[in-house]
């Protein structure tokens, strides 16, 4: 082809080596409650805590379920969600899509996140925290649904001082998957932004898209999209750094992945090489979440909510919780 690689975006591109080929596909698991108020898939399943998914670690996924009205009392005994529980080594990422998700922390951290909004903590060297439905919630009751991932740190980020960001929906960019990313058709696309957010769009929340950068902080190269497929059988190419782990879920309807075909909360795994994903929906206002990012390459030692590179620095967690210390304190 005469053209050249900055004109990605016209009819001639070729489906080269650039393609990054489907490693496996896991397929939607039986689901589990975490506490009380989390019902949610396993999406990893075995594949969790291990080297070919890193730098992610786990991801539980809590589809779309009614709970009644629940009567709250002075002591709060009736809200449904996990009481206090530490962790150390790694981040927490909880997403809302429906409902209201409200957190408490022993930095003296509060918040409630709803839908469209994400909290991203990072407890490092050590926090310990609640979550729970929101107080509103609980007493209204409603839909609920949301996804919690575990990004891993990086052995030298794993004891830096916990870190709480609070990232409201009004706050993550959205981007058409559609459109133009040239520099010379700037004008164009200002108009055609709300028709081409018809088609498919990715919410930004972490990494970059199209030159568009998320507002989550990361300690390594992270990608989290939010990826809206609109009308089913139009084809996009996403395009990743070489080398990252891709991960492929589907939250709503059905995707093809470079021809395969993905349901509810299925995952598909990519190959590391090659940077371009073909995907399409088979289904209008399927929604998918995307996530990438450099492998780590560091030995994963998991225990619980403790995750570090030795057997050594789990024991060292398990004292140091054990006796409320560096990083521990009940609240």
């Amino acid at each position: 082809s005469s053209h050249n690689n900055n004109n990605d975006n016209n009819n001639m591109t070729t489906k080269n080596a650039a393609q990054k080929a489907i490693k496996e596909i896991c397929r939607k698991p039986r689901s589990h409650w975490v506490g009380d108020g989390f019902h949610v898939f396993p999406v990893f399943a075995n594949k969790a805590f291990t080297n070919e998914m890193s730098p992610f670690l786990m991801f539980d996924y809590a589809a779309p379920k009614e709970f009644l009205p629940s009567v709250t009392r002075a002591n709060n005994n009736k809200r449904r969600g996990v009481g206090q529980h530490p962790h150390r080594g790694f981040e927490t990422v909880t997403i809302s899509f429906q409902g209201e998700v409200e957190h408490a922390d022993s930095k003296g951290n509060k918040g409630v996140i709803g839908p469209g909004d994400v909290q991203w903590m990072t407890a490092a060297k050590g926090i310990i925290h609640e979550e729970y439905h929101s107080t509103q919630f609980t007493e209204k009751g409603g839909i609920f649904e949301m996804c919690q991932l575990w990004v891993n740190l990086p052995k030298k980020s794993k004891m830096v001082e916990p870190r709480y960001q609070s990232i409201l929906d009004s706050d993550i960019p959205k981007v058409p998957l559609r459109g133009s990313t040239s520099a010379g058709n700037d004008g164009d696309k200002v108009c055609n932004v709300d028709e081409s957010l018809k088609e498919g769009y990715a919410r930004i929340i972490a990494g970059e898209f199209k030159g568009v950068k998320g507002p989550a902080m990361t300690y390594s190269p992270v990608n989290l999209w939010d990826v809206g497929l609109l009308k089913q059988e139009k084809e996009f190419e996403l395009e990743f750094a070489e080398g990252h782990t891709t991960l492929v879920f589907v939250r709503k309807g059905s995707v093809e992945v470079q021809g395969k075909k993905l349901s509810l909360a299925d995952v598909a795994i990519m190959e590391n090489a090659g940077t371009k994903i073909s995907i399409k929906a088979t289904q209008d206002d399927t929604s998918i979440l995307i996530m990438s990012g450099e492998p780590l390459n560091e030995p994963i030692a998991a225990r619980g909510p403790f995750v570090m590179n030795t057997q050594q620095e789990l024991q060292e967690a398990m004292h140091d919780y054990q006796f409320g210390m560096n990083g521990f304190h009940h609240y």
